[in-house]
């Protein structure tokens, strides 16, 4: 699996989900960094106002048990721009069929 380096891209609202909750103050400046990184290297993707309204619909239909809006916008993206892996071990991605790499 090391050999087999991809890319990391994260959305605009999962790194504003990060920093809010690593708002703390150890934590800010890691993540203050992470986001110039990951600018730098133009790897974060601005969700479109279809993706949006599309992961609005998605969250509307969802039970008790369902995926929050972030975690909807989330798949709405990565099914846009297939990508099939994702570095969480969040039951909701696997739930949605996206292979979760721990």
């Amino acid at each position: 699996m090391l050999g087999n380096r991809r890319p990391i891209v994260t959305t605009t609202f999962v790194l504003l989900e990060c920093g809010n909750a690593a708002s703390r103050k150890p934590y800010r400046s890691s993540v203050a960094r992470f986001r110039e990184q990951m600018q730098a290297g133009n790897r974060i993707v601005v969700p479109t106002e279809m993706d949006w309204q599309n992961a609005w619909t998605a969250y509307a239909r969802g039970g008790p048990s369902a995926a929050g809006i972030v975690d909807q916008v989330s798949f709405i993206v990565m099914r846009r721009l297939r990508i099939t892996e994702v570095f969480t071990n969040d039951r909701h991605f696997r739930t949605a069929g996206f292979n979760t790499l721990f």
